[in-house]
This record gives C-alpha cells, sequence and structure tokens, in this order.
C-alpha cells in the first residue's frame, strides 16, 4: 500500500485557544509572555499582533512600544501539548495513526482511510474545514513522506495534495528550513548561499555530511522518500469494559450469574494485571426488545476480588427483569484506582481499616440496605466545629493531622447549631435551666466557657463560648452563647451537641 501522510500545522494553537474562550479578544493584539532570563518575552502571538509586526522571541516592553493596546498573558507552558492531544485524539476518527509534531502540530497516517471520506482532495478539505469551525487556524498537506508534508505544510500558502511526480519539484524550491534542520545549520546554509533546496540537493552526500553533519543528510533523505521514517502514535485510553453477547437470550436468573461470573473473570483479571482495583461499576443488559436495564455497585476500596464483586451484583440481580430475554451483557467499572496487593503476615495483629475483609463487609451491608450510607470521618484543621472534621473519600485514607484531646467534645455533633432558651447569670455563666424542643434541663453541672473565635480568612461574624453541661438526669450537652453579653439585647444561645 502506497503511504500518504498528512501534515497539520496550527499558526496560532496557544492563541486561538483563547480566542475560543473569549470571543472579544478576536478584535485584539494579544501574546502570551514568560520570565525568560529576567525578561519577558513573547512566547505566543495571535493573528491580529503578527499582522502589526509582534512576534514570538521579541521582547514585550519592545513590542509594546509600537502596538500601545497590545494585551498580554501568562503564558502557559503545558497547554500546547495539552491541547495537541485533545484534537489528536479527535482526528481519530479520520485515521487510527495520529502523532504529535513538535509542539504546534499533528502527523496523521492516512494511508488506506481517504477513500473512505471520498477522496485525497475531500479527506484534506473535511479536516480543514472541521478545524476551522472550532476556531482553529490551520494548514495542511498531504504528501507521500512525513517530512515532505511537514514542509508544505508550513512553507506554501495553500493546502497541497502532491504525488511522487510533482513533490520534488515542489521541494527543491522550498528553503532549508523545511527540512526540520537545526537554526544554525540553516544560518550556515544560507551564510554559503544555500538559499534553497535545490541549490544543494546535488551536492554529493559526503560533503554534505563532512560540513553540515549527519543530519542533513537524513532529513534530505527522508523528505524524498530514500529512508523511511516513524512515529510514535497517540494510544487512547482503552475503557475497563468487557462485552457478552448471547447466543440464545439469556431469561433466568442463573443464566444472569453465569455471563456475571464470566465478565467479572475476564474484567478482574485485567485489573489484577495492572494492579489495579474498582471502586465503581455497572452491568448493562440489552434485551432483545430493545429496552436496557442497568445495575449498579459501588466499593469503599478499590477491589478486583471475584466473589465479592459477584456478591455485591447478585443482591440486585433480582431487578433485572429479562421478559423475552437479554442478548447482550456490558460489565464496564466506572472508576478504577490503584490497589494495594495482599501479603501474607509474618503474625497475627489487630485488625485494621487497611483490613480487606472489613471493607468488603462494609460494602455488603451497604448493598443490602440500598439507601444506608456508610461514612467515616477525618479530622481537619479548622478551629470552627463544623469545620473540624470531613468525610474520608475510602476507608484506608490516612488523615493530615491527629484528632484533637485537649478539649472534650461532643459525640455527636449538630451539622447547624439548633436555638435554645436559657435562663443564666450574668456575665460569664453558664446556664441554669434551658428548654430545648419544649423539654425544661435544669443544670446540675457545667464546664466553661471555652471561647472559639470564627476563622475570619473564611466568612465573617460573632466568636462562640462554649459550655459542656449536664441536666438533672445526668445528660450532657455542648451549649453555646454567640458573641459577647450586652445589657438590654437578648442572648442567643445555641444546642451544637450531645456527649454520650
Amino acid at each position: 500500500m502506497k503511504k500518504h501522510f498528512v501534515s497539520i500545522w496550527f499558526p496560532y494553537l496557544t492563541t486561538d485557544w483563547l480566542s475560543i474562550r473569549r470571543p472579544a479578544l478576536r478584535q485584539v493584539p494579544f501574546v502570551f509572555a514568560a520570565p525568560i532570563h529576567g525578561r519577558m518575552l513573547i512566547t505566543a502571538v495571535n493573528p491580529l499582533a503578527k499582522t502589526q509586526g509582534v512576534s514570538t522571541g521579541m521582547v514585550v516592553a519592545d513590542a509594546k512600544a509600537f502596538v500601545p493596546g497590545l494585551e498580554v498573558f501568562n503564558d502557559r507552558p503545558q497547554l500546547a501539548i495539552k491541547l495537541l492531544k485533545a484534537i489528536g485524539f479527535w482526528c481519530i476518527r479520520y485515521t487510527p495513526i495520529v502523532a504529535l509534531d513538535g509542539m504546534d502540530g499533528l502527523i496523521l497516517d492516512s494511508s488506506g482511510c481517504t477513500h473512505l471520506w471520498g477522496g485525497e482532495s475531500t479527506y484534506l478539505n473535511m479536516l480543514k474545514v472541521r478545524l476551522k469551525e472550532n476556531g482553529y487556524h490551520v494548514q495542511l498537506a498531504l504528501a507521500n513522506t512525513i517530512g515532505a508534508a511537514w514542509a508544505m505544510a508550513r512553507f506554501t500558502k495553500e493546502s497541497l495534495i502532491l504525488e511522487n511526480d510533482k513533490q520534488r519539484k515542489v521541494l527543491l524550491t522550498l528553503p532549508p528550513a523545511a527540512l526540520r534542520l537545526e537554526a544554525d545549520t540553516v544560518r550556515r546554509l544560507h551564510k554559503l548561499g544555500l538559499k534553497t533546496i535545490g541549490s544543494f540537493m546535488g551536492m554529493p552526500q559526503s560533503v554534505l555530511r563532512r560540513r553540515f553533519g549527519e543530519e542533513l543528510s537524513l532529513r534530505l533523505r527522508q523528505a524524498f522518500g530514500q529512508e523511511e521514517e516513524f512515529i510514535s502514535p497517540l494510544k487512547p485510553l482503552v475503557p475497563y469494559e468487557e462485552r457478552l453477547p448471547c447466543l440464545e437470550p439469556i431469561c433466568t436468573a442463573t443464566g444472569i450469574e453465569t455471563a456475571l461470573q464470566r465478565l467479572l473473570e475476564t474484567l478482574c483479571k485485567r485489573l489484577n494485571g495492572e494492579g489495579k482495583g474498582l471502586r465503581e461499576a455497572v452491568l448493562t443488559s440489552h434485551r432483545v426488545d430493545g429496552k436496557i436495564l442497568r445495575i449498579s455497585i459501588c466499593t469503599s476500596k478499590a477491589s478486583a476480588h471475584i466473589p465479592h464483586l459477584f456478591k455485591l451484583f447478585a443482591l440486585q440481580i433480582p431487578k433485572i427483569e429479562p421478559e423475552l430475554g437479554i442478548e447482550l451483557f456490558v460489565l464496564e467499572a466506572l472508576k478504577v484506582e490503584k490497589a494495594d496487593s495482599d501479603q501474607e503476615t509474618l503474625w497475627a495483629g489487630t485488625a485494621r481499616l487497611e483490613n480487606k475483609e472489613l471493607s468488603e463487609l462494609l460494602d455488603r451491608l451497604t448493598g443490602k440496605t440500598g439507601n444506608c450510607t456508610i461514612c467515616r470521618y477525618l479530622p481537619d484543621e479548622h478551629y470552627w466545629p463544623e469545620r473540624a472534621t470531613r468525610q474520608a473519600s475510602f476507608i484506608g485514607e490516612q488523615p493530615n493531622t491527629v484528632w484533637p484531646n485537649d478539649k472534650p467534645r461532643p459525640t455527636r455533633l449538630l451539622a447547624t447549631p439548633e436555638p435554645i432558651e436559657v435562663t443564666a447569670p450574668i456575665p460569664d455563666y453558664p446556664p441554669m435551666v434551658f428548654r430545648y424542643k419544649g423539654a425544661v434541663h435544669p443544670v446540675k453541672k457545667a464546664d466553661g466557657p471555652e471561647r472559639i473565635e470564627r476563622e475570619w480568612w473564611i466568612d465573617a461574624g460573632e466568636h462562640r463560648d462554649y459550655y459542656a453541661v449536664e441536666d438533672d438526669q445526668g445528660r450532657r450537652y455542648w451549649l453555646f452563647r454567640s458573641g459577647h453579653y450586652e445589657d438590654g439585647h437578648p442572648q442567643r444561645w445555641y444546642i451544637h451537641g450531645f456527649f454520650a
């Protein structure tokens, strides 16, 4: 099969991206700049700035001297690579082999693909139109070699499709920079008066190699198809998904369980091989009448343990109504994380949160009750009681700080403090009696006050004076007064928690 390559050049990649996000900038000259050796140098320009004489590598102060309205934005070093990868994955719909080409281009191996889109001309035009519709300036070229496509995309004014007979003639008229040479080699060629590829193409290879090194000879051979060039294509992430088509429709729970077992074996074998486990998974059943049924599970810890996952799904299999039968099962792991490998212990120790049996028990309890949520809380570095804890993302997560034990804290903390009616001496005395939800609680013992200031860098408001009190029946509460005591103003008291 004859090789064909498409080179896509984005002359204004990052500035086009910003113009798409902020359309008003399309009418304004602007640049990206970064500090280099103590000076702010321009790293990217938009088309309007370039028409006014601004170019990359220019000092920002010099550019502003003759373009007073020039907008300057901080450069984002990794932005170009991220954009190219995103566009490259999008281009996979046109060819399965797409590779990054430096910081401003893509290479597509279109061999055997162009006829699917109506020919080379239609193929190239479609790519160009779609990219321009998305807001990007592009120049494209199609040739038999990567080097020729790269050169024509960047050093010709129109998109070209050239075969071998015309390709050589066009390449000979282009400057040496079209061969992807180092800047120093290009300067040396120009200094010797060799300003086109044709001016030195006929020289002996030994002479070129001796004067300019191996690079020039290599690039010439690659551009003219005398040496094959290889690319490293982008590889999209393969989803963690397994499919099982059925020869006969499945209508029984036993058949569903058998299909589920086979899917889990295949999926978990792959997960174990990669040292990963699933946190969320969904089983999709496609019935013969076109209806789609789904059941899903979640785990508190990344797991690829087949019996455990099967039990979680088995709890929900009764929800699947096969009716006339299921013809296709799809098992997909929606969330996958790195899983810790199990190791044998040298001696028996106490069970910890990392224990696999504990996490599997919690998963089964959650799956059986359906509407039950089991949470674990960790200490957080905040003074304000409502923010002093946070919910753990998984059961084995380690806290960033230790639980405070210098001051008593209630076993149960209300999410929002509830107002109460209090009778208390003044000032700074604990309550003598308080009313909560219609019940009167005489206070027999009290400890406090403990003043907790509001975190002013988060929100504004008054401080709180907390008291731990015990009523006549031995029940203990955590109460607080909001703000300072002031004569003639009613005091605002709240209940915030209950001690065990």
